[in-house]
């Protein structure tokens, strides 16, 4: 179909792929578990742009420059992991005031997704996360280059494809982590110690990421 090869085992592959944890998934549920479902779409709008993005990239050659020069992939996954580490800091701070504030009422304070999601601006973080990951790049050819017919007269079209697929995938799976985040948003606004130790967490899982780009290679 359209130069795509082996259709079944590729979307089997992207599922597993998909339900893997990553920096685009956590970001994602985290602010739909903190601000509501309209910025939680607006992080997941931010993702399938990146991976778009990406994935035009990767077909354009652009991974294959990044095998080729170690200077410039160690540029973009050294900024990479400067930014998750400060997208961690910044959850930490939060965490801290959520729990020196955890005796305080609740009351009167606004609905998810009012003042604090226009500051967080969740489409730009999140679009920013998804670009800054060198190794996304080199994973978007690796995986697609397997299922395009080398004989197809227009792969292009065959990498649209499965692009298409891939962002549907990636549509469902963090539809699914939005709306169970926000069932978490009203235990969260109700119990500080919660709120403040699940945002704690989730700080120190983008360390980890942060950590796991700056040490990868090529």
């Amino acid at each position: 179909m359209l130069g795509v090869t082996d259709l079944p085992t590729y979307l089997i592959g992207l599922v597993l792929i998909v339900l893997l944890p990553g920096p685009n998934s956590l970001y994602v549920l985290s602010v739909a578990a903190r601000r509501g479902t309209g910025p939680g779409y607006k992080a997941a709008a931010g993702v399938w742009c990146g991976d778009t993005v990406l994935m035009v990239l990767s077909a354009a050659g652009v991974a294959s420059l990044l095998q080729g020069n170690a200077l410039l992939f160690g540029i973009v996954k050294y900024a990479g992991a400067g930014y998750l580490t400060w997208l961690a800091i910044g959850m930490m701070r939060a965490a801290w005031s959520l729990w020196r504030g955890r005796h305080e009422s609740t009351e009167g304070a606004g609905e998810p997704g009012s003042a604090p999601e226009a500051v967080e601006r969740p489409y730009r973080r999140a679009l920013v996360i998804s670009l800054f990951n060198p190794k996304a790049i080199l994973f978007f050819i690796s995986f697609f280059v397997q299922f395009v017919d080398p004989g197809y007269a227009h792969p292009a079209l065959s990498f649209v494809v499965l692009g298409i697929l891939a962002n549907v995938a990636s549509a469902l799976y963090l539809s699914a982590l939005i709306f169970g985040g926000t069932k978490l948003a009203a235990a969260f606004r109700r119990r500080k110690r919660l709120s403040a130790g699940v945002t704690s967490a989730a700080g120190a899982l983008f360390l980890g990421f942060a950590v796991k780009l700056s040490v990868s290679s090529v």
